[in-house]
């Protein structure tokens, strides 16, 4: 009925399915923590999206090889002693328990899930925001979290989302998460999207990052018969986003010859400098950025496009 309408009152609930709101309201609370619904004043509705958002239950379960994959090659781009912000998501949580190896790291976030991961690391630096906590996915979200931002300056944001597109970039299902988002994108001079494939042409709702602030998207290969993904992989390097794609399987590739257990990297071609947000044209850092892109790279997108 919710997906249905949008929206439904526990009494109309209570009524269809004949038993008493007391009822009701508990079972809609426990939808709710689900991530299946929002609760509302003498009602319930959609967690507010194009699609609708999952829990953390239901996400951590979702392509967990793949965000392995991605937060190992996303770890690489990550130098000791450098300030970064990391936002909420399952697959940045993946990525702040490799970031406890990196000694003298300053994380900002808000996410409960990445502090939680580097709170015993040594030679780490933890600053979380202020905030409302979101239960549905421990993060803390509102003005006391946008505020706590103000002013912030670092080298970069790792950001996840619901949904990634050349046209609108990255997008979230929840409004009070996406302005957070966005806060966390002002305070940093480069921005690096992490997105599994089945996040690559979804559209949802509330836009967080536009395409043209994205400086980098760590993915993995989409299969072979996915031409959604492959063609929003070649839109967004046409549009100048530099695209690390990491094998799931974490064995490295012959255009990345990497140490053992380091996920695959094939890097995207770029076309031209890319123009850090808020500064000026400024050359990629990094372990795993490369200074070319190779002719076996380029190859390997116009298959992808093909396919």
């Amino acid at each position: 009925m919710v997906r249905a309408n949008g929206a439904v009152s526990l009494r109309e609930l209570a009524r269809v399915v004949q038993t008493s709101e007391v009822t009701v309201r508990r079972d809609v609370r426990a939808l709710e923590a689900e991530g299946l619904l929002d609760r509302r004043h003498g009602g319930a509705v959609l967690p507010g999206g194009f699609t609708r958002e999952s829990g953390f239950p239901q996400k951590s379960h979702l392509a967990t090889a793949e965000k392995t994959a991605i937060a190992d090659l996303a770890a690489g781009l990550v130098e000791e002693g450098e300030a970064i912000v990391v936002g909420a998501g399952t697959t940045t949580q993946e990525l702040a328990r490799r970031l406890a190896r990196v000694p003298g790291l300053t994380v900002v976030t808000n996410s409960l899930l990445v502090a939680q991961a580097l709170a015993h690391a040594n030679r780490v630096e933890v600053v979380m925001t202020g905030g409302t906590l979101r239960g549905s996915n421990y993060a803390l979200v509102g003005s006391g979290a946008e505020q706590s931002l103000q002013g912030l300056r670092v080298s970069r944001a790792f950001l996840s989302g619901s949904g990634l597109t050349a046209e609108r970039g990255l997008s979230t299902s929840n409004m009070l998460s996406a302005s957070v988002d966005r806060a966390l994108v002002q305070a940093a001079g480069e921005v690096v999207v992490l997105a599994d494939h089945t996040k690559l042409g979804a559209d949802t709702m509330f836009q967080t990052v536009p395409t043209d602030l994205i400086t980098r998207l760590v993915t993995d290969e989409p299969a072979a018969h996915d031409d959604r993904a492959a063609a929003e992989l070649q839109a967004l390097a046409d549009q100048g986003v530099q695209i690390a794609v990491a094998g799931a399987g974490g064995a490295p590739s012959s255009a990345d010859p990497g140490p053992p257990g380091r996920a695959a990297r094939r890097d995207m071609p770029l076309p031209g400098q890319r123009r850090t947000h808020g500064s000026g044209p400024q050359p990629l850092r990094g372990a795993a950025v490369l200074a070319e892109q190779s002719q076996g790279d380029r190859a390997r997108v116009a298959d992808l496009r093909r396919r």
